[in-house]
């Protein structure tokens, strides 16, 4: 069987995302989409996250109704920050049945080649790459294990969501009802 793995902050998740995944399952050869929960990402501050487990929650009640969707808390285990090539290390270790391929922003494409071990992942994973407003041009596009994937460009931004959410004003829509719930329930990003 064929995971891609989308690895985010997801903080929170949204629609964006949610599209994106599905998008990837339907239009690929994978036939699930593993949101890997990132505890802390080495390019981001940390200040502005939720707790990982809050935001585990979160991903969890944005796709409890779809088989195909998985979260994992892979990382919340491992040395921080994470790196992407040990997380796939440690999956493929785990689950030698499966195939896993790196589903990335095309606006990530650019800076990949600075990422920890990026000629390993190139050489033993692929990438399914969605685009992404803005993005810069990377050579990587014309890579054998590079596939950039035909998809609507969702420009959501999590950042927007919590300072909405801060400001009380409404995220309907921008997130999946479930998780807007959950965080109204738990007061989160107030």
């Amino acid at each position: 069987m064929e995971v891609g793995l989308f690895f985010g902050s997801f903080n929170p998740i949204h629609i964006g995302h949610l599209i994106v995944a599905n998008i990837m399952v339907e239009n690929t050869s994978i036939s699930q989409v593993w949101f890997i929960i990132s505890p802390q990402n080495p390019f981001k501050k940390r200040a502005s996250l939720l707790h990982e487990f809050d935001r585990y929650d979160l991903v969890n009640a944005a796709i409890h109704d779809n088989y195909n969707l998985k979260a994992s808390d892979v990382e919340f285990n491992m040395p921080k920050p994470s790196y992407t090539i040990d997380t796939l290390t440690y999956l493929s270790e785990a689950h030698p049945d499966k195939k896993f391929k790196l589903i990335i922003g095309e606006d990530n494409l650019k800076s990949f080649p600075k990422w920890k071990n990026s000629d390993q992942i190139l050489e033993y994973y692929s990438l399914l790459v969605y685009p992404r407003p803005n993005a810069q041009p990377s050579d990587l596009v014309e890579h054998p294990k590079v596939q950039m994937i035909e998809a609507p460009m969702i420009d959501i931004s999590a950042t927007f969501i919590r300072n909405s959410i801060k400001n009380g004003k409404s995220i309907k829509y921008l997130v999946p009802e479930p998780v807007e719930d959950l965080i109204r329930g738990k007061k989160l990003y107030q």
